[in-house]
């Protein structure tokens, strides 16, 4: 990837931050998956956030004593490699669920918010990402609740990442995952398309600028 072993660097790093349980050793995983999919609540994942909106999330965590000045560094860090790692060569397939809650809770200024909306249009423009929002609208039609990251690997093989506000397990059985991975599924397929994601995305956006 041109990054020589800078990535394992910061996954190491990583490892000493408070970052959940499971977590550290699930981006290990994450930078040589072949297909990243995602569910997030209440927030942009860390793959598609811009700088400054990373920045507002970190300093605000820092107010409250939840973690140190260091490990909010380390935070950032951890973020840009995984950004960095989604631009190598082959590309992995991204498919991206937001809960609709994830474009409602403002994260620093107004500018912050309708930049990191442009780079989330800018995101489902690429040729290998999919991002669909998930409307409050669906309801208990949903059959997620929390959070869930699933990777394929090159050679098939499945894991999912998978937490609570404070707890995270990760599953490598493939018993384990089967069973989120339906439920992901079943979920992407009662999403609005896309392109109305999309619209959705813009349309809250132009309430920020």
């Amino acid at each position: 990837m041109g990054t020589g072993d800078a990535l394992q660097r910061r996954s190491r790093v990583a490892r000493r931050t408070s970052l959940l349980e499971g977590f550290p050793e699930y981006v290990d995983h994450e930078l040589r998956a072949s297909e990243i999919r995602v569910y997030e609540v209440g927030v942009v994942p860390g793959i598609l956030q811009t700088r400054a909106y990373a920045e507002a999330l970190t300093a605000r965590s820092v107010e409250r004593g939840a973690i140190t000045e260091e490990q909010g560094e380390e935070r950032l860090a951890l973020v840009a490699a995984r950004q960095e790692a989604l631009q190598r060569s082959p590309l992995p397939l991204v498919f991206v669920l937001l809960d609709e809650s994830c474009l409602c809770r403002p994260v620093g200024t107004s500018a912050v918010m309708a930049a990191q909306f442009g780079a989330l249009v800018e995101f489902a423009a690429r040729p290998n990402t999919v991002v669909q929002v998930i409307p409050f609208s669906m309801g208990d039609r949903r059959p997620l609740s929390l959070p869930l990251y699933i990777l394929t690997m090159d050679t098939g093989r499945l894991i999912a990442y998978a937490e609570s506000a404070h707890q995270g397990t990760l599953e490598q059985e493939r018993t384990s995952v089967m069973p989120l991975l339906t439920s992901y599924h079943q979920m992407q397929a009662q999403a609005p398309s896309q392109p109305a994601s999309v619209a959705m995305i813009e349309q809250i956006r132009k309430g920020t600028t």
